[in-house]
């Protein structure tokens, strides 16, 4: 089983996909969103921070 920010990674890229497959008035990609924004709610209730879930930003800042 992932860990919270892992699973929360993963939903977070499957409903980007969808998004940029279907736009995002499609059903399955609204799910994948509040799939997305549940996951992440679960990780920082657990005790991460938003910064680990979204790394890019970090690496961005620091180069």
């Amino acid at each position: 089983m992932p860990s919270p920010v892992a699973r929360a990674r993963i939903t977070h890229f499957a409903a980007m996909r969808a998004l940029a497959r279907h736009g995002v008035h499609h059903p399955v990609a609204r799910a994948l969103l509040a799939a997305a924004a549940g996951a992440a709610a679960g990780a920082y209730a657990a005790g991460h921070h938003v910064l680990d879930l979204h790394t890019a930003s970090l690496r961005r800042e620091r180069s």
